[in-house]
């Protein structure tokens, strides 16, 4: 697109319309100055000379010349000479003589000079005129202007809401000026640069960005003004933006799952792994949008948890392209075991309409270690000796344990474990190595903890007994243990058998030997249970610290019975200031006996050991201290020791006793470290490592342990000491055990935490400092110790509320619960009792991991139409304190009931006509117009509607199944039900569909109500024939013959009828059979008759037309028996054929039966002509199957059936062996005359002869009464004609007869005709018709012409009915000619007709025309059943012109050759054609059919074979040659066209007038008798047909007769018109009647109806039946002679009678036809609404009546006197 501005007196513009283009692609329109240039530069041919066609100024100034030359080049042979006109105006000037010459060749120079003097455009040219013409060449001075050049549209990519996308288009200064331009445009278009300036020629990148706030499709103008940069607004161009937004779309998907079908979205989970350590996962982000789409990843809580979130992922936001992903990987380290993390993760996209939530699970997993055994028997042992034992450390977890012994293991322990610390890894064990080395022969007995990171400690009992050369105490077994824990925990003592015990002095024990502390003596002492639900990390720290310990003594209710104050001692280490600086190399430690009894106290000695203890042993008195002194003496400097000093503490007495009574002792230690350090000397740099460097308690105030663990990672031994300097109040709420030690290289430490959180804790923790080595070295560790009270968070702001429910039902809502602290908590929730039938809640209760969400589904099942307000209450406390500190929330639920109800849209849905067997899927429209949703429940009823359909509804499945009978339709909304119809069988079946509403349970809760009706007619494809045609050898034959012929009423009601399971064997044409005649499925066989016709006369071709009158299409099919065989390989086939297979393999290979189409489709109402033709090739009677198949339909046998006659052989061809008369009353005295037609199928006339001795046998089996009688028994049928025997038949009785008469043929063969006929009661006559077998017959009303046919007419059959004898019926027919190109001429063939007369006979139609014909059917004067066939032959007047000039040109070559004369010249002779007039035919000379001189020659076959019968060879005999070369040399007569054939069906009955007057008497007034128009009979007449009489001759359809018609209508019309003879009319009444007929003979016109006697009962055959006309009480009988009894001049009575009421009636008649004409061309509206009459007032018309009367009576006073 080109933009640009033409100057300042030009009005702006854009250039031409925008045009849409595809973006990027740039579309450049050149302005006409550049157009002009090309133009100039373009070289252009004229009259041999070569130049430019203009000359073009563009870059000028004013008052300066410009010049510009002109070159003429001669191309041309011949000398050029040029006269030249120089421009007209003053501005263009140029310097050449007026006549320049230009020789071949060469080129001349015109220089042209422009000089402006002011700024517009210029335009003039110079004329070169020569003798061959004239030309021009412009000149033309442009105004510089500002030009861009930019795209007519830019279509932007498609981009996300919320998003933005970008392109660049080309912005290109296109002028010689520099251009300033600016653009402006609205959102969501910006382009940049907004703003610039251009140079000439120079080009810039627009960026436009796309940034949509909407899914909508944008188009909007990007203006662009540009110029000079003062006036950049002068000149304007667009540019058309196009884009297209679209909603982000994005999915989560997790590889792992493979179902993510979860109700509270997908969820990543990771389940157990192991604590410290870290397992990752990975999930998709994929996006199924068209378009770019950009996310944000982030984690849903906005707080962070006190120990971080145990979940990273590594992708926190990026963009996906359409149809891709992204992958994501999340990490899960757990820290605490046994917990369950939950954290969820918030896939935010700019512009969606919904975010997804990606919910992230994992539980950590400790270790589970245990010991193989709890107790380790060492037995007795000899003072001084050594014993090893061994046990397992299992680890039946996934997850590495550290373990550590709290055990000394260098020599301060009479007990050692190797190894006492180290790592047991995943599904494995270690071997532990107990050993044994008493120095003292006492028992002993050694509880020692066995410490697991992240697990309670283990406690092993290593027992063993020392025995001496002097001592030998009793020997400690592990049933001593158990006696002893298990009197531990009873502390059964009362006071009164503690004291008894004090007296006795041989051993301070309780009842079971043990002694016990003193506070166990107390009635005070707490319950005993406290003891039995100690827990490890309990019994450990009371293990270590005893009284020491200030938690444990409150908590604890079971004193040790010895303690040792301190339990740490430290040697030379760094404390805090104000303790001394120098540690004494002694402390003391003080061991108290808590028990009854005096105890022995011996400490273990080490032998080189820097640590020593004095006294070693001594005894202790009961409820007494003692003190001991700790000795550290090092050996070597600069080094660090730590040991654990063992104290044993026993009763000597005790150890006597032999038996379960013994008690063990019992075992302290002090823990002590210290170094060698000199002061000043620098102490090891630590090596080590803290796990893990934070430590976080449960956060709710209950005594909570967890553990830590310190490794030493150098190779030198490091000492650990607590340093509580920095926070001394830790010291008092947090402890740690152990708190010194020493770590060798490589080993570890495990250090237990036990405190009590509480609420005013720091969120972030303290720090705990480790002192390492005794010097400046410490290691921290963070401990987070606060209590958070437990939250939890309501959806939806602590409300629920339900949408309107039907009453008595439910509907359901998810509602979210989040736990928003850091601790596991457990729910419950509470609804009230009366609550409880309308709320309810799944689940009610759980439990709530931290961070994590709950789905609760709620039910609300209201009872009444009422809104309701309820309030359930939340109960949820922690985990860890069941029962104790428990918060709760209320919810507020508000729902509303009402009545629910459905409908459909339509109550009465009918689904039309249904193929039976087929498939329907319909679908049910439910409409819920009431406010909540309905839960229902459908059922169908089925009933049959057919009348007389008897069936059990429970024994007939229903043939509409519904795909689902239960749902829920929401409020105001539409469900649609899927349902499948298959209907079974052909009946009318409706079906009830009824609902039920639901209860929230899923039961019925209202009785069943209706909702719609669904109708449906199950039906067979069906077909009907409905017209029929003949043509060829078949022309002549009447519809009703042809329907004779095919069968076509048994067809119909066959076509019409249902099929037999049978026939449904293959639903659709099959090939299913291995032989040539294939086996019928069907028992359904009809014959069709293709009639007879001569041997190569023309084919036998019938029309039927097909008509659907269903509702739904029908595939047809007509199957030969080769459609019916499956092909086989060549292989299979066997070559062996029956007689009957090689017969149809001939018919069919010859085609003598041909079929077109053989088969279709036929939609609904549609039509369609099937041709049948059967060609005359081989004489004799052929037979051939055809199926007739309907696709699920009827499957129907038509045996087709033709005779071909030989030429010399006379043949009758009978329609059936079995005719069947018109039922007759039983003693009718005129039994009607019946028609039975002979068809001569043969080339030769035909005479016939009926045997009379088996009608004499008939007559006199039946009393001599003839009851069957042939007036015309003998005859001759011309060949292709059709003779019809007149027959009356008289039944005696009400029965059926059945009469089999041979008719015999003349040098023929003879043919037995079965006759049947019923006599009926004479009451019967007047409500049967007696026509039914002739009306059932009838032909359907033609509506569409058939293939070829022209004219057309409006009724191919009439019937009259019944009518009485001697009367006259018209009927109006119209013949349309139906093409639109051709005129036709038609003509009544009326020469064998008598009774019907058509007027007019004869007439054209021009195209499209019609012509109105009218038939007057005037019945004789006996009894008769009329079956006529009236023929209207058409023929175009095209072929009849075509025919009359080859008719004259053979006229004229005829009279050419009567008046020359010929040379007898052979070689003339060649050229002569013979004239003919009638048409040779060669005598064959070979076998097959005979060759026909002087017709084309058929196409040479295919067949290689020269045998085949019927077809012509490739190769003639001599013989054929001559006769071809003979016919070409023979001119023939032109013959005449051969007309189209209509056929029109004629039938009545008619009867005598007493008769008819009897049976009919409401119709008897309504018919017209012609008395006089009835010729009498003659006695040797052979035939029923009567004459006219002569008067009445002379008159019929006579121009004279005319004349007097139309003189008298119009006559009648002006009458009617004047109002004087209308008022005569009413005055007419009242006058006398002053004139009267005289009376001179009967009158047929009066009513007493005449009686027509019995037909003759004289054998003979030709004698006529005696007609008895009776006129009041006169009788006149016809005898033999036919002069009437009567004198002669009666006989031209009632013509001058009755002449007034005939002409009368014609005048009507005409009227009426007249109208119909008119109406038929629609010159009349006879459906128009009548008009209405006003009369005048009843009181003026008596008053004009009485006037009337009056004057009346006054002139007939006045008359006798004038007389």
């Amino acid at each position: 697109m080109l933009a640009e501005h033409r100057g300042p007196a030009e009005r702006l513009s854009s250039g031409e319309p925008w045009r849409t283009s595809t973006a990027g692609k740039d579309i450049k329109r050149k302005r006409d100055g550049k157009r002009q240039r090309q133009a100039s530069s373009r070289q252009s041919c004229f009259l041999g000379l070569e130049m430019r066609q203009e000359l073009v100024w563009e870059d000028w100034d004013l008052r300066r010349e410009f010049t510009k030359t002109l070159v003429l080049k001669n191309i041309h042979n011949k000398l050029q000479k040029l006269h030249v006109r120089p421009p007209a105006s003053k501005f263009f000037t140029t310097s050449v003589p007026q006549t320049v010459v230009i020789s071949p060749g060469t080129t001349f120079t015109v220089p042209v000079t422009f000089r402006p003097l002011q700024r517009c455009e210029y335009e003039d040219s110079i004329e070169f005129q020569s003798k061959d013409g004239s030309f021009q060449v412009g000149l033309h001075a442009t105004i510089p202007c500002h030009a861009l050049e930019v795209p007519d549209s830019v279509l932007l990519p498609l981009c996300a809401v919320q998003h933005s996308v970008h392109t660049t288009f080309l912005l290109r200064n296109v002028s010689k000026l520099q251009t300033h331009f600016q653009w402006e445009c609205s959102a969501p278009f910006k382009l940049s640069p907004e703003q610039g300036l251009l140079k000439p020629g120079q080009e810039c990148d627009i960026t436009v960005v796309f940034h949509p706030q909407e899914a909508l499709v944008y188009q909007q103008q990007a203006y662009c003004s540009f110029g000079e940069q003062e006036d950049k607004g002068e000149n304007c161009c667009t540019v058309l933006l196009q884009g297209l937004a679209k909603y982000p779309f994005l999915q989560l998907r997790n590889p792992a799952a493979k179902d993510e079908k979860q109700q509270s979205g997908p969820v990543l989970q990771f389940g157990s792994v192991a604590v410290g350590q870290s397992l990752q996962k990975h999930f998709e982000i994929f996006n199924p949008s068209p378009v770019t789409e950009s996310f944000f990843l982030s984690r849903l809580s906005d707080e962070v948890p006190l120990l971080g979130s145990e979940f990273s992922c590594d992708v926190s936001r990026g963009e996906v392209a359409p149809g891709g992903s992204v992958q994501a990987t999340v990490t899960y380290t757990p820290a605490v075991v046994d917990t369950v993390s939950v954290d969820y993760l918030a896939l935010k996209c700019k512009g969606a309409l919904n975010n997804t939530q990606l919910k992230l699970t994992g539980n950590c997993e400790g270790p589970k270690v245990s010991l193989s055994s709890s107790v380790v028997d060492f037995g007795c042992v000899e003072e001084g000796g050594a014993v090893m034992q061994t046990l397992e450390l299992l680890n039946s977890s996934p997850v590495e344990a550290i373990y550590q012994l709290d055990l000394d293991c260098s020599g301060h322990s009479v007990f050692s474990i190797q190894p006492a610390c180290g790592t047991v890894r995943p599904h494995s064990h270690t071997t532990l190595k107990a050993v044994y080395r008493p120095t003292w022969p006492i028992a002993h007995h050694r509880r020692v903890a066995c410490l697991v990171l992240h697990r309670d400690p283990m406690f092993l009992d290593l027992i063993g007994t020392c025995h001496s050369e002097l001592q030998k105490p009793a020997i400690l077994k592990p049933e001593h243990l158990v006696l002893y824990k298990l009197s531990w925990s009873r502390r059964m003592d009362t006071p009164d058998s503690h004291h008894a015990a004090e007296q006795d002095h041989d051993a301070q024990l309780d009842q079971q030997g043990v002694l016990c502390p003193l506070e166990e003596q107390s009635p005070q002492r707490p319950d005993s249970d406290a003891t039995v639900s100690r827990t490890p990390m309990e019994e450990y720290y009371q293990s270590c610290f005893g009284f020491m310990d200030p938690l444990s003594c409150s908590s604890s209710s079971s004193p040790p019975h010895v303690s040792v104050v301190p339990s740490e001692l430290l040697f030379n280490h760094k404390m805090p200031s104000s303790l001394s600086t120098a540690s004494p190399s002694s402390q003391s430690v003080s061991i108290t006996n808590h028990t009854r009894g005096k105890l022995s106290l011996v400490w273990t000695p080490a032998q080189d050991s820097p640590f020593s203890v004095s006294p070693s042993s001594c005894d202790l008195a009961p409820l007494k201290s003692t003190s001991f002194r700790v000795n550290y003496d090092p050996k070597q400097l600069h080094t660090l020791h730590a040991v654990q000093l063992e104290c044993f503490a026993y009763n000597k007495d005790s150890f006597q006793i032999e038996g379960p009574l013994l008690c063990p002792p019992w075992c302290v230690t002090v823990r002590v470290i210290g170094n060698s350090f000199q002061p000043g000397k620098e102490h090891f740099i630590p090596c080590c490592s803290l796990k893990p460097p934070r430590v976080v308690f449960p956060a709710f105030s209950i005594l909570s342990y967890r553990t830590a663990l310190l490794q030493n990672c150098g190779d030198l031994p490091l000492t650990f000491c607590l340093d509580h300097s920095s926070n001394p109040a830790l010291a008092e709420s947090l402890s740690v055990v152990p708190g010194c030690g020493l770590i060798h290289p490589g080993h570890h430490q495990i250090l237990t935490l036990r405190t009590t959180p509480t609420e005013d804790g720091p969120k972030q923790g303290f720090s705990l400092h480790l002192q390492l080595n005794a010097a400046k070295h410490t290691k921290e560790l963070t401990v987070v110790s606060v209590v958070e009270k437990p939250s939890v968070s309501l959806e939806g702001d602590g409300s629920l509320y339900f949408h309107p429910t039907a009453v008595g039902s439910g509907t359901q809502r998810s509602h979210h619960i989040r736990n928003l602290s850091c601790i596991p908590l457990r729910f419950h929730w509470s609804i009230p009792e009366p609550d409880q039938e309308l709320i309810s809640v799944e689940p009610d209760a759980g439990e709530l991991h931290p961070n994590e969400s709950s789905v609760q589904i709620w039910s609300f099942s209201p009872l009444a139409e009422e809104t309701y307000t309820l309030k359930p209450t939340l109960t949820f406390w922690p985990m860890q304190t069941p029962g104790c500190n428990m918060s709760q929330l209320t919810l507020k639920v508000v729902g509303e009931g009402s009545k629910g109800f459905i409908e459909t849209e339509k109550t009465v849905l009918d689904l039309g006509e249904i193929l039976v067997g087929s498939y329907r899927s319909i679908e049910v429209p439910l409409v819920n117009k009431s406010p909540c949703p309905v839960s229902f429940c459908l059922s169908v009823q089925q009933t049959l509607l057919d009348e007389g359909l008897i069936y059990d509804p429970a024994s007939v499945p229903s043939a509409l199944k519904l795909d689902s009978d239960r749902g829920t339709i929401a409020s105001r909304s539409k469900l649609l039900v899927r349902s499948t119809l298959r209907p079974r069988g052909r009946a009318q079946y409706l079906w009830t569909i009824s609902y039920q509403t639901l209860n929230a349970s899923g039961c019925v809760s209202s009785p069943p109500q209706t909702l719609c009706e669904v109708r449906a007619k199950g039906v067979f494809p069906i077909l009907r024939v409905i017209d029929a045609c003949g043509s060829g050898s078949a022309g002549r034959f009447s519809k009703l013959h042809l329907w004779k012929l095919f069968s076509l009423d048994s067809l119909n009601e066959q076509l019409l009828s249902n099929p037999s399971p049978a026939e449904l064997t293959y639903g659709t044409p099959t090939r299913h059979s291995l032989r040539s005649c294939p086996s019928v499925f069907t028992h359904a066989v009809l014959d069709f008759k293709f009639s007879a016709a001569p041997l190569n006369s023309d084919p036998s071709t019938f029309v039927l037309i097909f008509h659907n009158p269903g509702s739904i299409p029908v595939d047809w099919a007509f199957l030969f028996p080769e459609d019916q065989e499956i092909e086989l390989e060549y292989w299979a086939e066997t070559g062996e054929f029956s007689s009957m297979e090689l017969y149809q393999m001939k018919v069919q290979d010859n085609r003598l039966f041909s079929i077109s189409p053989r088969s279709g489709t036929l939609l609904p109402g549609q039509q369609r002509a099937v041709h049948f033709s059967y060609s005359h090739e081989f004489a004799g009677t052929d037979r051939f199957p055809v199926v007739f198949k309907l696709s699920y339909g009827r499957e129907i046998l038509l045996n087709f059936q033709g005779v071909t006659v030989e030429r010399n052989r006379p043949y009758l061809h009978l329609v059936s062996k079995r005719h069947v008369f018109t039922s007759v009353n039983i003693g009718d005295c005129a039994p009607p005359r019946q028609v039975y037609e002979l068809h001569n199928g043969g080339a030769v006339p035909v005479r016939y002869e009926v045997d009379s001795a088996a009608l004499s046998q008939l007559q006199e089996d039946n009393f001599n009464h003839p009851v069957l009688c042939c007036l015309n028994p003998h005859g001759e049928v011309l060949p292709g004609k059709t003779a019809t025997l007149e027959w009356i038949f008289s039944p005696l009785e009400a029965k059926m007869y059945h009469m089999d008469v041979p008719i015999h043929v003349q040098d023929g063969e003879s043919m037995l005709q079965r006759f049947e006929g019923c006599g009926v009661n004479p009451g019967a006559v007047g409500s049967k018709n007696v026509l039914s077998d002739t009306i059932s017959s009838k032909p359907y009303l033609q509506k569409l012409p058939f293939p070829g046919q022209v004219v057309l007419l409006s009724e191919d059959s009439v019937s009259l009915g019944d009518i009485p004898v001697n009367s006259r019926s018209s009927r109006i027919l119209f013949l349309t000619n139906v093409s639109q190109t051709d005129t036709v001429h038609y003509t009544w063939d009326m020469t064998e007709q008598q009774v019907v007369q058509i007027h007019p006979e004869r007439g054209s139609l021009c195209p499209g025309e019609s012509a109105l014909c009218v038939l007057n059917f005037i019945s004789t004067d006996y009894p008769t059943c009329y079956q006529l066939d009236v023929i209207c032959q058409v023929i175009k007047e095209a072929e009849l012109t075509r025919y009359h000039d080859a008719l004259q040109r053979w006229e004229e070559e005829k009279q050419r050759q009567q008046d020359e004369f010929s040379i007898t010249d052979k070689r003339l002779n060649d050229g002569q054609r013979v004239l003919i007039d009638e048409e040779l035919v060669a005598t064959p000379v070979r076998k097959g059919p005979p060759l026909r001189k002087y017709k084309t020659l058929p196409p040479i076959s295919a067949s290689s074979s020269s045998e085949t019968v019927g077809n012509i060879c490739t190769k003639f005999t001599r013989a054929e040659r001559r006769a071809l070369r003979e016919a070409a040399k023979v001119w023939r007569r032109p013959e005449p066209p051969q007309p189209a054939l209509l056929h029109l069906g004629v039938t009545a009955h008619s009867h005598g007038l007493f008769e008819y007057h009897t049976h009919f008497p409401e119709q008897f007034n309504k018919h017209y008798r012609c008395l006089q128009l009835v010729r009498s009979q003659q006695p040797e007449a052979t035939s029923s047909s009567t004459s006219l009489p002569a008067e009445l001759r002379s008159l019929k359809h006579s121009p004279g007769r005319d004349i007097v018609t139309h003189v008298l209508t119009s006559t009648l019309w002006s009458i009617l018109d004047d109002p004087s003879f209308k008022e005569s009319l009413i005055n007419l009444p009242f006058k006398p009647i002053t004139y009267r007929l005289p009376d001179t003979g009967p009158s047929h016109c009066s009513s007493i109806p005449s009686f027509t006697a019995p037909p003759p009962t004289s054998p003979h055959p030709t004698s006529q039946p005696q007609c008895l006309l009776s006129g009041r009480e006169q009788h006149h009988t016809v005898d033999e002679a036919g002069t009437a009894g009567r004198p002669e001049k009666t006989q031209n009575t009632p013509h001058i009678e009755h002449e007034a009421a005939d002409l009368c009636e014609d005048v009507l008649l005409n009227t009426l036809q007249n109208l119909m004409m008119e109406a038929f061309r629609g010159e009349l509206d006879v459906t128009a609404h009548p008009r209405s009459v006003i009369l005048p007032p009843a009181s003026t018309r008596i008053r004009r009546t009485s006037n009337a009367t009056a004057e009346v009576e006054r002139e007939n006073r006045e008359e006798p006197a004038e007389t």
